[in-house]
């Protein structure tokens, strides 16, 4: 007897689930909403950026379903918890939550034209600058981790999406060190929580970006990436949508734990 087919249609189903993205009122964190709203998902934004949040929930309001937007900084864990439960209150559940929220770390100990950045030097890297990252790249994931989980504990089931960076993956002289370890941190954190998760039936996978056109893209790089890039080209925040939609989605029901580069080719090298 031939098992039946499951077509694309049913695999990429998220029509009608509770999704929250972090850090959505823009960037790939809007890019992620952005296909889950137009796929008919019920979506709530976070962000600290009224302004930002307002036009977020007018633009994806239009692609489907009415969609939220509440203010929340993912570094207060008492206030994110609130969040999250007045977004699952309408529906009783939370079934995907995209941990995306993330600010930059200033120069790396390298300028793009190769130059020493006396700013990036690991010693005059202010202190305060270090926590601030770590507090949002790092701790702000995990934060957003442990207020999604006691909803998808209780149904069961769930996916909590988190992005991460080529920057974990390897070091990089351009970028600031905080970022890189932040990111690096988030990757280990994703393996973790996968594995005492998958009990549980939640699955926790990591998004590593490469060269987007972002908010946070550092000026002058886009050049010298699509210089570099296998592909030629830096990517726009629709390249993530695919894939943000195969893992919030039926399609990625065996995966956990797993890290997927999107970079264009960035860590192969070029080639020609």
């Amino acid at each position: 007897m031939i098992a039946a087919r499951m077509k694309a249609k049913a695999l990429f189903d998220i029509a009608g689930a509770t999704a929250v993205v972090t850090g959505g009122a823009a960037g790939l964190g809007l890019a992620f909403a952005e296909v889950l709203a137009a796929n008919g998902a019920r979506v709530t934004i976070l962000d600290v950026d009224r302004d930002a949040l307002d036009r977020a929930v007018e633009a994806l309001s239009a692609l489907g379903e009415p969609a939220r937007g509440m203010r929340a900084d993912v570094t207060d864990a008492a206030a994110l918890g609130e969040a999250m439960t007045r977004a699952t209150a309408a529906t009783g559940r939370l079934d995907v939550v995209f941990a995306n929220a993330g600010i930059t770390a200033g120069p790396g100990f390298l300028t793009v034209e190769g130059r020493r950045e006396p700013a990036g030097a690991i010693e005059a890297i202010p202190v305060e600058l270090w926590e601030r990252v770590i507090a949002t790249n790092l701790t702000g994931v995990f934060n957003t981790i442990r207020a999604a989980v006691p909803a998808m504990k209780a149904q069961g089931s769930g996916r909590i999406i988190a992005t991460a960076s080529i920057a974990g993956l390897r070091p990089s002289a351009v970028v600031g060190t905080p970022y890189m370890v932040a990111k690096a941190g988030v990757l280990h954190l994703v393996r973790q929580a996968a594995l005492e998760l998958a009990r549980y039936g939640i699955r926790v996978n990591a998004i590593a970006p490469g060269p987007f056109l972002t908010r946070i893209t550092s000026p002058g790089l886009k050049a010298i990436w699509e210089k570099a890039l296998p592909l030629g080209r830096v990517a726009t925040t629709d390249d993530i949508k695919g894939l943000a939609l195969f893992l919030a989605s039926p399609a990625s029901s065996y995966v956990t734990g797993a890290q997927f580069t999107i970079d264009g080719g960035s860590l192969l090298g070029r080639a020609d």
